[in-house]
């Protein structure tokens, strides 16, 4: 029986084209399901979770990504999301009584917020003074034990709450999205101010011509 030569250079063609065919096929199923499967971790990640506390006069929807372990402590409440190696993200939430019973905060706490950064040179710090659900409220953005933080503070005639909250070591992009998301779900509980509760402008139904 006669034996068949196979060519070095028909080896290494077919190798060639064995390797790039699989080149080309991983890449076009990584262009295909990478994108599918960022939008489907995003939304798992944001997928909100009904959450409600009495002693705190609060309830909000926190982020999946973010709720897991619910530790109440005197004053507050501590939410976290394990994770097997590094540090997971977290939302700490405290409460204290209000006891000038005002609807906002003074110009200034609100200036000393402001300029913080500048003055105790906070990398990446950044304030925004904002309504959260008819309340009074600042956001505040900082760098702070290697990690990003988002802390609202909000503002009722009952009580003033703080809530810090942190990517820890996950995406930083979208679980500081998870915490803000959180933390704008913020409602407490009490009085609304007196212009929450006024219509929101006047529609003019015979608009005079120009």
């Amino acid at each position: 029986m006669k034996k068949i030569q196979i060519s070095a250079q028909l080896v290494v063609a077919l190798a060639i084209l064995v390797i790039g065919g699989a080149a080309v096929g991983g890449e076009v199923l990584l262009v295909k399901w990478w994108p599918a499967h960022r939008q489907r971790v995003a939304d798992e990640t944001l997928a909100p979770v009904p959450y409600h506390n009495d002693s705190l006069g609060l309830d909000m929807e926190v982020a999946a990504g973010i709720y897991g372990k619910v530790a109440p402590f005197p004053g507050g409440v501590k939410i976290t999301r394990s994770k097997f190696l590094g540090v997971g993200p977290s939302l700490t939430i405290t409460a204290q009584p209000n006891p000038d019973k005002t609807f906002d905060f003074t110009p200034e706490i609100l200036a000393k917020w402001q300029t913080r950064g500048v003055i105790e040179d906070i990398p990446r710090y950044t304030f925004e003074h904002t309504k959260i659900n008819n309340r009074d409220a600042a956001m505040i953005w900082r760098w702070k034990d290697g990690m990003m933080w988002v802390t609202a503070h909000i503002m009722s005639p009952d009580r003033i709450v703080q809530a810090d909250c942190t990517p820890g070591k996950e995406d930083e992009a979208l679980y500081l999205q998870a915490c803000e998301q959180s933390l704008r779900s913020i409602k407490l509980a009490g009085p609304l101010p007196p212009e929450a509760n006024q219509p929101q402008g006047v529609i003019e139904l015979n608009p005079r011509k120009k």
